[in-house]
């Protein structure tokens, strides 16, 4: 898909850097023309040689460097690109961005193209959290800027969580899959959090209303004790990230997770099964497409003391109440909407998963063995099979859970567009490649 394309790489100044002379090579790699614009940061970590040989292009850092007469080139670069990618992205290029501030070649180019933009921000957990910083990339999601999600993990800093650059491979298919869906330099998905503004082309969600339930419910037994069940929200943020990407107004009803969630969405936390079955009915009606993915207990606490209870003996005896079961609910309700359920099983995987979506009408049930320890809670990975009326639709082997919520959503949203849904394909099943 970057086979002749021209990507404008800005590389700002951090420790991630490095990374981006990876970066460089694998859009090289697949095809891209790749030119290289440095900040006077980027080059104390960096070389401007380094780019150069990995692009086979002159690098770029001061604006007065005119090196053809014939044209201006700040103006020449912007003009030429089909994807302006900066990466990495720190919180000091981003607020001038935000603000429209040119001071160098980086900033002065990215304010005269009119090519789709890309940012990859990598810094401190804090000041990724920073209001301030949280703030100019909304400015910017509203003006069509999409960003690539940095990783949590250990930062070079020494603190541990949310800051660290994608890896170029995430980064590069990224971008292979936007132009991909795109068909063109011009971006078919919508902007991250502005559904519809700056793009070229409606999504494959665009004008649709998403809701997707996630993470666990907590039934409390006194003030400092409950009930739950096992589950990280990474699937299902992970479900509310691509239907973002993909143009959709999307609504994140979210219990207990253990995971960041996506930005740009509409984000509702929410405690007990009582709090997200009302969260999710009173939303219901002006919902096309319903992603349950929520871990939501089956039963709760008869009676939830209002101090904590003391240890009076050697058993405690807890009456449990059935829960409203949601998802049936919704089913039982269902108009127009698409309405797709989770079903995560240790044994029978299909017998269980057909029988649920057929008690509770559903359109979709994806399955998953939640006994593998490479995949299900916890994991960032996920193999599970996606279920219609008609039987297996789709089997999706071990991948990023962000690939099986893209694909699962891919259709949804044919389903949704031709009003029914894909035959089953039991003999020759489509696979999503890991």
């Amino acid at each position: 898909m970057l086979q002749g394309k021209s990507i404008l790489l800005g590389v700002t100044g951090g420790i991630a850097a490095y990374k981006a002379a990876a970066l460089c090579s694998k859009l090289k790699q697949e095809g891209a023309e790749v030119h290289v614009i440095m900040t006077a940061s980027a080059t104390q970590f960096i070389s401007e040689l380094t780019f150069q040989t990995l692009s086979r292009q002159p690098v770029y850092t001061d604006t007065f460097d005119e090196r053809d007469a014939s044209v201006v080139s700040h103006i020449d670069l912007a003009d030429h690109a089909d994807l302006v990618l900066v990466a990495p992205a720190t919180a000091n290029v981003i607020g001038k961005m935000a603000h429209g501030l040119a001071d160098d070649m980086l900033t002065t180019t990215l304010l005269a193209t009119t090519a789709p933009v890309m940012v990859a921000p990598a810094m401190n957990v804090h000041m990724y959290a920073h209001p301030a910083v949280l703030h100019n990339m909304d400015i910017l999601r509203s003006r069509g800027v999409r960003f690539i999600e940095p990783e949590e993990g250990l930062l070079a800093c020494g603190y541990t969580g949310k800051g660290r650059l994608a890896e170029p491979e995430h980064i590069v298919e990224y971008v292979k899959r936007w132009f991909a869906e795109s068909g063109s330099g011009e971006s078919a998905l919508p902007p991250a959090g502005a559904a519809g503004q700056g793009s070229a082309r409606p999504g494959l969600l665009q004008g649709k209303r998403v809701l997707v339930t996630a993470g666990g419910t907590v039934e409390r037994i006194d003030p400092v004790r409950y009930i739950t069940n096992d589950s990280s929200g990474k699937m299902g943020f992970a479900v509310a990230e691509a239907a973002r990407d993909m143009g959709a107004c999307v609504t994140l009803i979210a219990g207990q997770t253990q995971a960041a969630p996506p930005e740009g969405v509409e984000l509702i936390r929410v405690e007990s099964a009582l709090d997200m079955r009302d969260a999710v009915m009173e939303r219901y009606e002006d919902t096309d497409i319903v992603v349950k993915t929520a871990a939501v207990a089956d039963y709760r606490p008869v009676h939830r003391a209002a101090q904590k209870l003391k240890k009076t003996g050697e058993r405690l005896v807890i009456e449990l109440e059935r829960n409203p079961d949601i998802l049936q609910e919704l089913g039982e309700k269902k108009k127009n909407q698409l309405l797709i359920g989770f079903a995560a099983e240790t044994e029978q995987l299909e017998q269980y998963a057909l029988d649920k979506l057929a008690r509770k009408n559903l359109d979709y049930i994806v399955a998953n063995d939640v006994s593998r320890t490479e995949a299900g809670f916890g994991s960032d990975r996920n193999e599970v099979h996606i279920y219609s009326k008609n039987g297996l639709v789709e089997r999706i082997p071990l991948t990023a859970k962000r690939e099986v919520a893209r694909r699962l959503l891919q259709i949804a949203a044919q389903a949704s567009a031709a009003g029914d849904e894909p035959p089953s394909m039991p003999d020759e099943v489509h696979s999503l490649e890991s």
